[in-house]
């Protein structure tokens, strides 16, 4: 431990991510202008659409009006987690794992959609990897129902 402090390597001091590492080329958060958030906004994609389900979630969506007010072109993201899904603990748990996966699958999803995400309680405990095949699923689901027709 002497020879470390004497030769001034000190890992306490590097950064955890170098900067153009292949880590931070992917580290992105999602914006403002891709969450639902306000109450209307979940409401109108609720009277719009019909419950879809996948294997570990619901899903709604909703085509946005060309006309409606919005910051955004593309696609708008939001998660419901009710209570009866555990304390705030697991709550919390299982929207930072959907908005991860979110954040990776986005690219998929171009059309001006509103998406409701409603994970089931095994979100919590299934491999992350399934939960992002999951969410890349739907999104590829909703881009071939409003997508533009491809040749």
């Amino acid at each position: 431990m002497r020879d470390m402090k004497e030769s001034g390597s000190s890992l306490a001091n590097e950064p955890l991510v170098r900067p153009g590492s292949p880590l931070t080329s992917h580290i992105a958060h999602l914006t403002s202008q891709s969450r639902l958030r306000q109450h209307a906004d979940y409401q109108r994609v609720y009277k719009a659409s019909r419950k879809q389900f996948a294997k570990q979630m619901a899903f709604f969506f909703a085509m946005r009006a060309a006309d409606a007010p919005s910051d955004t072109t593309g696609p708008r993201i939001g998660l419901t987690v009710p209570k009866a899904l555990g304390k705030a603990v697991d709550r919390n748990r299982i929207k930072r794992r959907l908005r991860e996966a979110v954040r990776r699958a986005l690219p998929l999803l171009s059309v001006p959609a509103d998406v409701v995400l409603h994970p089931k309680r095994t979100t919590l405990t299934l491999p992350f990897a399934t939960i992002e095949q999951e969410v890349a699923e739907i999104f590829r689901t909703i881009q071939k129902r409003c997508g533009p027709p491809q040749p």
